[in-house]
C-alpha cells in the first residue's frame, strides 16, 4: 500500500503502448469468456481478496477473471513485455505516480470514453487517476499518513497528541527519554522517505514545481529541528516505513508518521496502545496536505472497443458504494468516492484520522505530472543533504531545483 520506487520506463519504450495497441489482432485471440488483469497483488491473502471481488463483478456478466500478479516494482515494465506482445491484459493496475507516464503515450483508454462510472470521487483520487484534465485511472481505495502514538507513553507523559509543528516539537522533547524517541519518521532517500516528507513540505506551502521559491524550507528545519534536539534519531535516514514501524512498536518511538498498511502488524501486538491523529500542520486551523496513495485500474487501448466496454462495467462494479467499503476494510485504506469514505469513517472509528488525511491529500503527480520521478529523486537529495549537515534548507532547496530542471 505504501509507494514503491519504481524504475521510470524510458519514453521510447513506452511508445509500444500505442504503436502496437492497434495490432492486437496479429496475436493469439483472447478467450472471449476470461478477462485479463495485471496487477502487483503477489501477496496470498490480496491475490485471493482481489480474485474474491473479480468473480463478485465478473458472474453477473457471465465472464471469468484472470489475475497476473508481478512485484509491484516490476508491474511497468510486465506492462511493456506484453505491449510488445499485443498481449495486453484488459485492465492494468498501475501505481498512482506511474499513470502519468503511460496516459501521456496515449496508450490508455479515457474512462468517462469507455463507459467508467467516476462521479462522487474524492478530489484527491480524481487528480490520481488524471493526466491533463482526463481521467485514466480510477481507485478504489487510497491511503495516506497520519500520526500514530503510543497512548500510553503519552498519559504518562501528560502529553496531548500534538496538532501542530510547535506542539510536535514540544511532545517531543517530552517523550525522549532512555530508548525511547519522541518521534519517528522515514527520510530514506527513496520514495518511502519522500512520501513521509510531503506532508510537511505541502502543510508548509512547499511546491514541487517550484522547489527553491523558499516556501518549503521550514519543513527542511523543523525535520533538522527534531534530529538535532534528539526528539528524533539520526537514523531515520536510514529508516524506511517499515523501520519506524518496527522502532514504535519495540517502544523506541512514542509516535511515528505512518500509514494504514502498518494497521494489521500494529493489531498483533496487544502490548501496544497506539491511536491515530491527523499530521501536525504549522499553522493551527489550518488542514495538512499529505500525500495520496494506491493503485489505479486502467483500460489499456487494446483495440477492441467491446472487451473494453465489459471491462468496464466490471470496474464500475469494484467500484460500487458497498464493494469500495468491503475492499477498504480489507486492506484497510479509504474508500475514494466520498459517500463510501464517510460510511467507511463511521465504521471503522479508529481509523477516522486516515479517511480525514485523505479528504485534503493531492497526488504526488498532480502539478508535474510524468515529471515527478525526477522531482521525487531532487526532494530525496535535499532532505537527505539537510539531515546529515551538508547543506542549509534554503542552500538544499535550491539545488533539488537545479537538479530536477537537469533531469527534465
Amino acid at each position: 500500500m505504501h509507494p514503491i520506487r519504481r524504475l521510470r520506463p524510458p519514453a521510447v519504450v513506452l511508445t509500444a503502448l500505442v504503436a502496437l495497441a492497434p495490432l492486437a489482432g496479429c496475436a493469439r485471440l483472447p478467450d472471449p469468456g476470461t478477462f485479463t488483469v495485471l496487477n502487483s497483488a503477489t501477496d496470498t491473502h490480496e491475490h485471493d481478496a482481489q480474485q474474491e471481488f473479480f468473480d463478485r463483478c465478473a458472474e453477473p456478466l457471465g465472464v471469468k477473471v484472470r489475475q497476473t500478479s508481478v512485484p509491484a516494482p516490476q508491474v511497468a515494465a510486465k506492462a511493456l513485455r506484453m505491449a510488445s506482445s499485443h498481449s495486453l491484459t484488459d485492465i492494468l493496475e498501475l501505481d498512482g505516480s506511474e499513470l502519468p507516464q503511460f496516459a501521456d503515450t496515449g496508450g490508455l483508454v479515457p474512462l468517462k470514453e469507455a463507459g467508467v462510472d467516476v462521479a462522487g470521487m474524492s478530489p484527491g483520487a480524481v487528480s490520481m487517476g488524471s493526466f491533463q484534465g482526463e481521467q485514466y485511472g480510477i481507485a478504489r481505495s487510497v491511503n495516506s499518513l497520519a500520526l500514530i502514538y503510543n497512548v500510553d507513553l503519552l498519559r504518562k507523559a501528560g502529553v496531548e497528541p500534538p496538532t501542530t509543528w510547535d506542539e510536535l516539537k514540544v511532545a517531543a522533547k517530552k517523550l525522549t527519554q532512555g530508548r525511547t524517541f519522541g518521534m519517528a519518521f522515514s527520510a530514506t532517500p527513496d520514495a518511502d522517505g519522500v512520501y513521509q516528507f510531503l506532508p510537511f513540505f505541502w502543510s508548509a506551502g512547499g511546491d514541487e514545481a517550484h522547489l527553491d521559491d523558499g516556501k518549503g524550507a521550514p519543513a527542511l528545519r523543523l525535520w533538522k529541528e527534531l534530529i538535532d534536539d534528539r526528539s528524533a534519531s539520526s537514523a531515520v535516514v536510514t529508516w524506511n516505513q517499515q523501520d519506524v514501524n518496527d522502532q514504535f512498536i519495540a517502544g523506541h518511538a512514542a509516535m511515528m508518521v505512518n500509514g494504514p498498511w502498518q494497521v494489521p502488524v500494529l493489531s498483533e501486538h496487544k502490548d501496544v496502545n497506539w491511536a491515530v491523529a491527523t499530521i501536525p500542520v504549522p499553522v493551527a486551523g489550518r488542514p495538512p496536505v499529505p500525500p495520496i496513495g494506491g493503485t489505479v485500474m486502467t483500460l489499456p487501448r487494446t483495440g477492441d472497443t467491446a472487451r473494453q466496454r465489459t471491462a468496464a462495467k466490471i470496474l464500475n462494479c469494484l467500484n460500487e458504494q458497498r464493494n469500495q467499503i468491503d475492499w477498504g476494510e480489507s486492506v484497510y485504506n479509504v474508500p475514494t468516492r466520498t459517500a463510501a469514505a464517510a460510511a467507511y469513517k463511521e465504521q471503522n472509528p479508529k481509523l477516522a484520522a486516515f479517511a480525514d488525511e485523505v479528504a485534503t491529500a493531492r497526488s504526488r503527480t498532480d502539478r508535474v505530472g510524468a515529471r515527478w520521478p525526477v522531482v521525487s529523486d531532487a526532494l530525496a537529495g535535499a532532505f537527505q543533504s539537510v539531515l546529515t549537515g551538508r547543506a542549509t534548507p534554503e542552500a538544499a532547496l535550491k539545488q533539488a531545483q537545479a537538479r530536477a530542471t537537469a533531469g527534465e
